[in-house]
């Protein structure tokens, strides 16, 4: 008795991470790949943009990352977490895309944040928020991208995955393939630069709430 393609594709939309990646590896299967596509292309688009900082070269390496992901088929571990392998993918390409950028002299990672590629970070939901409320909360927020861009790849690579993508310490130890203990010192020494970066600025602009200006460091992203 033949499986209906309904049921092929049905099955496809339960199975998970890694029983799709088994079949794109044993078998070239050209669904259950579209499949992890489907599921990842939009978080890892967004992790691109926010450790580049351009929107649209996120593009480009997101699709770079998904041609990897298949060309390297054969060296995914099947004990291991596809979200582990796909994230390591995506940040080495990242890592190399900052280095190219560092060494054109006519390019700066600052200058990314110019115009689209201001973008790359999402706004919290504006909904409740007068126009000039908005006007100060975006300014924020371009303070904090210029923040982020700052930071050295090992220290933003650590808050992008924990703030942005919402990784478990010991999941971002993984992916990097380092210790959990030094993921949190990394996490701590990164919020340390994000605040003298960022407490002088935002306050100039006008602090975000009365009272005490020694807002918690894990609050400054929350723009």
């Amino acid at each position: 008795m033949r499986t209906s393609p309904f049921a092929v594709l049905q099955t496809l939309f339960t199975i998970s991470d890694e029983q799709a990646m088994w079949r794109v590896q044993t078998q070239e299967d050209s669904t259950a790949f579209a499949q992890l596509v489907k599921r990842w292309e939009g978080p890892i688009r967004a992790l691109c943009s926010r450790m580049t900082g351009d929107t649209h070269r996120a593009e480009d390496l997101s699709q770079e990352v998904f041609a990897r992901v298949f060309s390297k088929r054969s060296d995914y571990a099947p004990t291991a977490k596809f979200s582990t392998w796909v994230w390591r993918i995506a940040l080495n390409l990242c890592y190399d895309e900052i280095r190219r950028l560092q060494r054109r002299p006519e390019t700066s990672l600052d200058g990314l944040l110019e115009g689209d590629a201001a973008d790359a970070l999402p706004l919290n939901d504006q909904s409740a928020r007068t126009p000039a409320q908005d006007a100060i909360h975006q300014e924020r927020a371009e303070l904090v991208r210029q923040a982020l861009m700052r930071l050295s790849e090992s220290y933003r690579s650590v808050v992008v995955l924990r703030h942005y993508e919402d990784l478990k310490f010991r999941e971002i130890a993984d992916v990097l393939g380092i210790p959990e203990g030094t993921v949190k010192s990394r996490m701590a020494e990164a919020m340390d630069q994000l605040a003298d970066m960022l407490d002088p600025t935002i306050h100039e602009t006008q602090p975000i709430c009365t009272g005490s200006t020694n807002r918690p460091r894990n609050q400054l992203l929350n723009l």
